[in-house]
């Protein structure tokens, strides 16, 4: 029996179409679209987790940098400061000469230059109009003009106090500098203050010994803003810094970020007690977060490119999984057609399995269908001989009957006989049926109620469907001629049938006991004839009959070839035709 499919108006079978139109409803996707998901999935959390940590990264190297940065900061102006330091411990020394307090400036000057040799430092000495009485810087008695700074001149002279000039340029020296400044007690000596002066990109180095890396630069500017020092450009010295009025002064080193000019700078400032001048660690933002700004840059391309690269892996392996399942569809259709279906090996092991089970289906629907063919020819068959049974029954029993209403019983019971007959071919099958099932089932509407008068013995075997329709006829008419005359016609008689299996012969005997037995002449009717003539000719049944005073005794010798059912597989090749 096979599945058929209809064909729509232009002619393309509706079975193959279904499932297009089905592709094409909301809310299918693709495994190509499914597999994308998939590494869409997996790679973007994992994307977000890197930048997450990439982040955190940065922000501890930024505070890493931050507390570098602030370190530097305060080492550059402790490193001034003792350099500051040094510059007055020195004066202070050379302020304690004997030369200086004899007034000999000139054994001072000897003295002064060669203590200051090698120091890049400069000792000026000034009177009270702030007019240089000698300056280290030149030879002793070249004529000298006054001083450039004289308001931290007369600054340290009013308060008696040591002072630390901011940078300015020096007419002697035509170069950008820095004083610090001793007052003298005012003792009627011609020299009131001495004067260390230094060249201010001399300072530079405190800045250079810092090692500055990552972009960062350092500045040291005085109070008025101008640079005295500058890891960025030496050209800058004198100028003001860039950046002065965007940075607030602070008392401690604190990191901010101020904007000038359109750009974003990280500044890190720190203040001198001693001179007032700022260090100013700086760089631009940009500049900072450059590793960060290129990680995630790098992160985001290598990011895209995974995921082009995952997409075009989902469509290639989309493709390889989809073509596989259109011909498992394809396979369907064919077995919903009732068409053979083969196993294929694909690579991919479920899908091989579904094409193996589609296979074995497809055997299995073709053997079910050769089966129900098998099993229609068979029972057209046995129609064609129940209908030949039925019509030879109503024959002989119409022949030896002799009113229509005893026909007509005669006729029931016997077809009724041969129906359980049937019922018990249905259920054996092609396996057939127990003799015992057989002998209780014909002879069970006739059966007294005591149990004890009917005894049926005999070892399992199993009949054929030809043969126990045949045997059952004839287990009937017995059945019926013993409730008519024999055993069962009386309170007291008694049946007792037993088989035997003797060689190739199976020996069925039928014995019925009857007390006080009425003799009758010996008649042939239907019953008769059916023993004779299907039992004798149909199995080759040698029938003997013995009539006892006490009841009668038929022995039947059956060839066990023509009794057994065929092996199943004798019939395989049958349903297989």
């Amino acid at each position: 029996m096979s599945a058929t499919t209809g064909q729509s108006p232009d002619g393309q079978p509706t079975a193959q179409r279904a499932p297009a139109s089905a592709s094409r409803r909301y809310g299918h996707v693709s495994i190509s679209a499914m597999l994308s998901l998939l590494m869409a999935a997996i790679i973007i959390p994992a994307l977000v987790f890197a930048v997450v940590l990439l982040q955190r990264n940065n922000q501890a190297q930024q505070a890493m940098v931050t507390t570098l940065a602030e370190a530097t900061a305060g080492s550059i102006t402790e490193t001034v400061d003792r350099q500051l330091t040094g510059m007055l411990t020195t004066l202070r020394v050379l302020a304690t000469s004997r030369s200086l307090g004899q007034g000999d400036l000139r054994d001072f000057y000897m003295r002064a230059n060669k203590a200051l040799e090698g120091t890049d430092a400069y000792l000026i000495a000034v009177d009270g109009d702030m007019n240089q009485l000698m300056n280290t810087r030149v030879p002793f008695g070249t004529p000298l003009q006054p001083i450039s700074d004289i308001e931290t001149a007369e600054r340290a002279l009013a308060t008696g106090e040591p002072a630390i000039s901011d940078g300015f340029l020096g007419q002697t020296a035509q170069r950008w500098v820095f004083n610090v400044l001793l007052p003298l007690p005012d003792d009627e000596s011609r020299v009131r203050l001495l004067i260390l002066t230094q060249d201010a990109e001399r300072l530079s180095g405190s800045l250079a010994s810092q090692n500055l890396r990552g972009g960062w630069n350092a500045v040291l500017v005085d109070r008025a803003g101008a640079v005295l020092a500058s890891s960025y450009m030496s050209s800058d010295i004198g100028k003001p810094f860039f950046l002065s009025e965007a940075v607030q002064p602070t008392e401690t080193a604190v990191r901010r970020t101020v904007r000038f000019d359109g750009r974003d700078y990280d500044t890190i400032r720190a203040s001198s007690p001693t001179s007032g001048w700022e260090t100013i660690v700086w760089a631009p933002t940009a500049v900072v977060q450059g590793p960060m700004v290129r990680s995630l840059r790098v992160l985001a391309l290598g990011g895209l490119a995974i995921i082009a690269l995952g997409g075009l892996l989902a469509w290639v392996l989309g493709r390889q999984i989809a073509r596989p399942i259109r011909r498992l569809a394809r396979d369907a259709q064919r077995l919903g057609a009732g068409e053979k279906v083969d196993a294929i090996e694909y690579p991919v092991v479920e899908i091989a399995t579904v094409s193996h089970a589609l296979a074995q289906a497809s055997s299995d629907r073709q053997a079910a269908e050769n089966e129900i063919r098998f099993l229609m020819r068979e029972v057209a068959h046995r129609s064609k001989n129940q209908l030949t049974v039925v019509s030879s029954i109503a024959k002989q029993t119409a022949r030896h009957a002799r009113t229509f209403a005893a026909f007509q019983d005669a006729f029931q019971k016997r077809v009724h006989g041969l129906a359980r007959s049937t019922d018990l071919l249905i259920a054996g099958g092609v396996a057939g049926v127990e003799l015992r099932e057989l002998l209780s089932v014909q002879i069970g509407p006739f059966r007294p109620s005591d149990a004890s008068r009917l005894e049926i013995d005999g070892e399992p075997f199993r009949l054929s469907n030809q043969a126990a329709q045949t045997i059952g006829l004839a287990l009937h008419e017995l059945a019926t001629n013993a409730a008519k005359y024999g055993a069962f016609a009386s309170t007291s008689g008694r049946l007792k049938v037993t088989w035997t299996r003797a060689g190739d012969n199976l020996e069925l005997v039928w014995r019925e006991v009857v007390p006080r037995l009425r003799r009758r002449a010996v008649t042939t009717g239907f019953g008769t004839e059916v023993i004779e003539r299907m039992l004798g000719g149909t199995l080759d049944a040698e029938i003997e009959r013995i009539f006892h005073r006490d009841g009668l005794e038929c022995r039947f010798t059956m060839p066990v070839a023509k009794l057994e059912p065929e092996m199943v597989e004798s019939a395989e090749p049958e349903h297989a035709s």
